[in-house]
């Protein structure tokens, strides 16, 4: 954490030094610090997997919902990414329809766990 935290803030410093001199240079510059630190967070995917792969082994789960969970945990991963870039290049109305399209995408991705839920509760309503 130390190393990709170090990582960022010196990517910062370098941005602010350049967007005086080249803003579109600083930009392209948070754009790549942002595309590396992606790539440390999906190294970290697979201890997640894992561990969602150890939890369903112990559990009885059925296998399409931690499939949905991931798909969940990275449409909101992707769109924050997304989003938080086109703020940093100042264009908030863009990033604001990427934040309403993946909160669309995370409720249709849930449908079928909220199916479920509402299946289970009404057979335990006896009905």
């Amino acid at each position: 954490m130390v190393r990709v935290a170090m990582f960022g803030i010196a990517g910062v410093l370098m941005a602010l030094q350049l967007k005086s001199l080249k803003p579109d240079y600083s930009v392209c510059l948070c754009l790549g610090v942002s595309v590396l630190l992606f790539f440390f967070v999906a190294e970290k995917l697979t201890v997640i997997m894992d561990g969602l792969s150890a939890v369903q082994s112990c559990l009885p789960l059925e296998a399409g919902y931690v499939r949905i969970l991931m798909k969940i945990i990275g449409i909101t991963y992707i769109a924050e990414f997304a989003s938080d870039l086109c703020k940093d290049a100042g264009y908030q109305t863009i990033a604001g329809q990427i934040q309403i399209f993946g909160k669309l995408s995370v409720l249709t991705v849930s449908i079928p766990v909220l199916t479920a839920l509402l299946d289970t509760i009404q057979t335990f309503l006896g009905g």
